[in-house]
């Protein structure tokens, strides 16, 4: 398997990071791949769930600075422009991404890893998990989103000590804060992670991603913004089979069967 494994079965496309010896920090190349991938799963009708997980027993120490550093250039508009090129094409993908993308997290997310982890729409970690935003760690600023993310999640008092102090997190920390959606024996994430993939990818597609839409735009605008974005969907999600469907199977008593494009 390449450095970054990419493979779709039964509606759910799977992307591990695949550099166990390494912790499976990235390299620009396969930060490129994800990206690439993502492209296509937004309109591959068969894809209808990302699941993100990582080979061994880590799920990403961050970025490999020898590798990653030594392709960025020399100088800061070099570096810069090597960040927007690779780095920023996920976050600002996902941005706009309506498919559910899930994070299976084992062992240790730091650093960009972290921030990898923090793009996704759930996260599902294991117990004894270690989280860092280590960028401070090594006299770094954060160049993939975190300082964006991270208060979104966890709040801007409990983001910054995060930033600032560089201080790892276990797994029932990060559960209490809202860091990770559920935490699970180790043995399990991946497990749990497959399952609630299952259980979107079979769910009414249409209405997973407009939800999801709406929830993203509805963090920017006002209430009555969101009012009238909502009344819309809601009139446009009635008409389509599925919604025929799920109300038909409610009132029969019976599990919905959706018609998955």
């Amino acid at each position: 398997m390449p450095d970054l494994g990419i493979s779709v079965s039964d509606r759910i496309a799977t992307i591990t990071l695949n550099r166990p010896d390494r912790r499976n920090a990235f390299t620009l190349e396969m930060i490129d791949a994800w990206a690439d991938a993502l492209d296509r799963f937004a309109t591959d009708d068969s894809v209808h769930v990302v699941l993100v997980r990582g080979a061994g027993g880590d799920f990403c120490a961050g970025a490999d600075l020898g590798d990653s550093f030594s392709q960025m250039g020399e100088s800061p508009y070099e570096q810069k422009e090597a960040l927007r090129r690779h780095v920023h094409r996920i976050p600002l993908t996902l941005e706009r991404f309506d498919k559910p993308v899930i994070a299976a997290i084992n062992g240790v997310a730091f650093g960009a890893g972290l921030d990898l982890a923090l793009m996704a729409d759930l996260r599902i970690a294991g117990t004894s998990v270690r989280l860092c935003e280590s960028y401070v760690n090594v006299g770094m600023m954060p160049g993939a989103g975190a300082a964006y993310l991270l208060p979104r999640q966890v709040g801007r008092m409990r983001a910054i000590e995060m930033l600032l102090t560089g201080d790892v997190i276990g797994g029932e920390e990060a559960h209490r804060i809202g860091l990770v959606t559920r935490l699970v024996a180790d043995e399990d994430v991946e497990g749990e992670a497959t399952e609630l993939a299952a259980r979107l990818a079979a769910g009414p597609q249409i209405a997973i991603r407009m939800l999801k839409r709406l929830i993203r735009q509805s963090a920017e605008i006002d209430l009555a913004t969101a009012l009238e974005l909502a009344s819309s969907q809601m009139a446009l999600i009635r008409t389509t089979e599925d919604s025929v469907e799920a109300i038909s199977s409610f009132r029969e008593r019976r599990e919905p069967v959706y018609k998955n494009r």
